[in-house]
């Protein structure tokens, strides 16, 4: 009867844990990812031969956004800007990273602002912004890489 009852809850197991959506697929890696103050998950990953960059925000069981729809020229959807200062006797180092993209009249930004980190959403008709902050603690990976890798547009 053991034996049974092990082999049923590997199979329920299984058959649960297929009906959750992955934020990652088994050819994409993370670039930058956390949890945000109401325990959703952003990831920013892409294609491990760079073939494409994708969005995904949402639970462990639903993704409710992923962005874009299509693979297919992923990278000129996105841009990347950042500020970085150096530290002195009269101001703190400065190190902000950001990646942005638009979707149906909202602009996207994903922002790593040390400790800060989170997505400002902006109704581009009426400039209202959304902020969704994440837990810095939960934070992997970064969006410095942006800066020489050559596979987004930098912006000002």
């Amino acid at each position: 009867m053991k034996k049974y009852a092990f082999t049923i809850i590997i199979l329920l197991s299984v058959s649960i844990s297929s009906y959750a959506q992955k934020y990652l697929l088994p050819n994409e890696e993370a670039i930058f990812s956390f949890q945000t103050k109401n325990n959703k998950r952003v990831v920013l990953a892409k294609d491990k031969a760079n073939a494409y960059i994708v969005y995904r925000f949402g639970t462990a069981q639903k993704i409710e956004f992923e962005f874009p729809e299509k693979t297919k020229d992923s990278w000129t959807k996105f841009s990347y800007s950042f500020y970085l200062r150096g530290g002195g006797a009269q101001n703190d180092a400065m190190d902000l990273n950001y990646v942005h993209f638009s979707n149906k009249g909202y602009k996207y930004t994903i922002y790593d602002k040390q400790p800060e980190t989170g997505i400002t959403i902006t109704n581009l008709k009426t400039n209202k912004e959304t902020e969704i902050e994440g837990k810095p603690k939960t934070r992997k990976g970064n969006l410095i890489v942006f800066r020489d890798n050559g596979l987004l547009k930098i912006t000002e």
